[in-house]
């Protein structure tokens, strides 16, 4: 296989026909010997996205598609594709038609070329909300100035990797994903190809505020420790602090005799200090809870229904119904 195509797929019933015309017209267009293939993984969609899926496995053969027990997250249904893809090269899209299709052919150039990931870079982001551009934008600059990867800016997951990348990625099986952290994490030769993201042609966005501030955790406490040494940084300040009014009120009370009796300072000061203290447990507690997910070590998902070839030897297989096609 030369080419594998993973689509995550979470109520995208509005998007998967035009989608499937869009890569067949595409993908038929390029010169892949080896053939193609497309992994659509359904991640507990309640609308008809899996009967849609169905039809389109029964009529292509071309069609794989991953039904999982429930919904693990995109993150989690990119992993299935990528444990279950078959070709030399894999590229990574969303369903929701805001990353063109058109678009591949040029990012498998830039891979002919040498190179081992090539992601898509956002000119421009159409038909999204003013503070979703610019959370996205200072998350990605914050991100890139407090981890000790260099993690490229205005980029999601639509890209193509190698083989290699793909047996690299299988390597890591934490609990808590960030993709785009663990591929720029893995190095080897990355470039980048442009282009204007367009408005989601139909449905509404799966990735909602919430979802977005998880990701930001997870990309933030997987490749960086700077909340704990700020946690540790503002202990020491508050510190500080406290000790320079012990000696004020040390000075007020014995050498000037000027001061008030009163609760105000006082609740002030405990307010202050437990709020710095709580903030550092719960950075810290984000890390425990992270490493705790990863000790039990259960799988990072469950499939009901396939018809995909188990994944090579790497990551354990994950239970459940394999291989079962309920059409």
């Amino acid at each position: 296989m030369e080419l594998s195509v993973v689509i995550p797929i979470y109520n995208e019933e509005a998007n998967i026909g035009e989608l499937y015309q869009r890569l067949m017209g595409v993908l038929e267009a390029m010169p892949l010997p080896g053939g193609f293939e497309l992994i659509f993984v359904n991640d507990g969609s309640r609308d008809q996205s899996l009967p849609l899926l169905l039809n389109l496995a029964g009529r292509d053969e071309r069609v794989r598609y991953i039904d999982f027990s429930r919904n693990f997250g995109h993150q989690i249904a990119v992993s299935a594709g990528l444990d279950r893809a078959r070709g030399a090269a894999v590229v990574i899209i969303d369903a929701d038609l805001q990353d063109p299709p058109e678009l591949i052919p040029s990012l498998c150039q830039k891979l002919r070329e040498g190179y081992e990931v090539v992601y898509a870079k956002r000119r421009s982001r159409q038909g999204e909300s003013f503070g979703k551009r610019l959370t996205a934008r200072l998350f990605y600059r914050i991100l890139a100035n407090i981890t000790h990867i260099s993690i490229p800016v205005d980029t999601g997951d639509f890209r193509i990797i190698s083989r290699k990348v793909v047996e690299g990625l299988r390597l890591m099986p934490e609990q808590n994903k960030f993709l785009r952290g663990q591929i720029s994490w893995i190095g080897y030769r990355q470039t980048f190809v442009e282009y204007d993201r367009a408005e989601r042609a139909g449905g509404a966005t799966g990735y909602t505020y919430r979802k977005m501030v998880r990701l930001a955790l997870d990309g933030i406490t997987a490749f960086s420790d700077a909340p704990l040494k700020a946690a540790t940084l503002s202990g020491f300040v508050v510190s500080g602090v406290a000790f320079l009014v012990v000696l004020y009120t040390l000075y007020a009370r014995f050498v000037t005799r000027d001061y008030q009796p009163g609760w105000a300072s006082l609740m002030v000061s405990i307010l202050f200090l437990g709020g710095v203290q709580l903030i550092a447990v719960g950075i810290i507690g984000e890390y425990i809870a992270r490493l705790s997910a990863n000790v039990r070590q259960r799988p990072l998902y469950l499939i009901s229904a396939t018809n995909t070839a188990p994944p090579a030897p790497g990551r354990p297989e994950p239970p459940g119904v394999q291989g079962s096609a309920p059409w």
